[in-house]
């Protein structure tokens, strides 16, 4: 087994075991929890982002699905950012250089932040990657979603619309 493939099926573990225990967490019109992690531009809170639409991303280099999701990602930030919508994409690779990597060749058009040890990822009970959770501007969870494909983008866009109006 490459050391790649430990990774991934550790990774895989530890969020298995998370979502058991803390499945409340990302409770639909609950408080989204707050974090403070490294980021490539400096450090990244989400109670920095209050009062903002925030579409959270959980993602790992591995993920296939995460490099179809970082440009549309990109665009949302583009399209929306103007209407109060903030992109924020949080890795869970345990090696930062895994991450990099990945963003070399997908760049990010919004703020990165790294979670190597899982700690956040555990808060929100992520159980796959991607996973995102569209949090309105007073910090309660609207959506959560798991997974990435033509659908699911067209759903989250619809929502990420229909919390933007209620704003304005």
């Amino acid at each position: 087994m490459t050391v790649a493939r430990v990774r991934r099926y550790a990774l895989l573990l530890l969020l298995a075991g998370a979502a058991g225990t803390c499945a409340s967490a990302t409770a639909l019109g609950g408080a989204a929890p707050d974090f403070a992690l490294d980021g490539r531009a400096g450090p990244v809170r989400l109670a920095q982002y209050k009062g903002k639409l925030v579409y959270l991303d959980f993602w790992a280099s591995w993920c296939a699905p995460c490099k179809r999701s970082f440009p549309w990602m990109g665009e949302l930030q583009k399209r929306y950012g103007g209407s109060g919508l903030q992109v924020l994409a949080i890795n869970v690779d345990a090696s930062r250089e895994d991450a990099d990597a990945f963003l070399a060749q997908v760049p990010a058009a919004f703020p990165v932040a790294y979670d190597p040890a899982g700690g956040i990822a555990k808060k929100y009970a992520i159980k796959g990657m991607p996973s995102s959770i569209l949090i309105d501007p007073d910090g309660q969870v609207l959506h959560v979603h798991a997974g990435f494909n033509d659908d699911a983008a067209r759903q989250i866009e619809n929502q990420i619309k229909a919390a933007l109006s209620k704003t304005r």
